[in-house]
């Protein structure tokens, strides 16, 4: 009857026991916050004030613009109350913040011709959630 006493290095090795406990989760929760809160001002900017943005004539996919609106607020509001899973370290969590988040990029790259800047910053926050959700460090428990 042996009993392998783990080394030193295994154990330094090993994932939090928490989500909460990882530094990648932590930055991918903030990211979602912050791009939450981009998308839901972006949507509330877009059906409050539908002449903020500037139509371009003969878009493809030029629709209301309340009606993009009403999609990035969605989208907004769900990014963020994502987070809470993903901060618990629910793997569930993390597919439906990647999901919203691919949505979010395909949304905002359609919604470009309206409002470039805007659109090209909420689309380099959802590229750095997916990068901070799918980092191979961020094995948790």
């Amino acid at each position: 009857m042996s009993a392998e006493i783990p080394s030193r290095s295994t154990r330094s090795r090993r994932s939090p026991k928490h989500a909460w406990m990882n530094g990648y989760t932590v930055f991918a929760v903030a990211i979602m916050l912050v791009l939450g809160l981009w998308q839901v001002l972006a949507g509330l900017m877009a059906v409050v004030r539908d002449g903020l943005y500037t139509a371009t004539a003969g878009y493809t996919y030029a629709f209301s613009i309340a009606g993009w609106g009403w999609l990035v607020l969605l989208l907004g509001v769900l990014i963020g109350g994502t987070a809470i899973p993903v901060l618990q370290g629910r793997s569930w969590g993390d597919t439906v913040a990647i999901l919203l988040a691919c949505l979010s990029l395909i949304a905002n790259f359609l919604l470009i011709p309206f409002y470039p800047i805007w659109s090209l910053s909420i689309i380099s926050l959802g590229v750095t959630l997916i990068w901070a959700l799918t980092t191979p460090d961020r094995n948790v428990a």
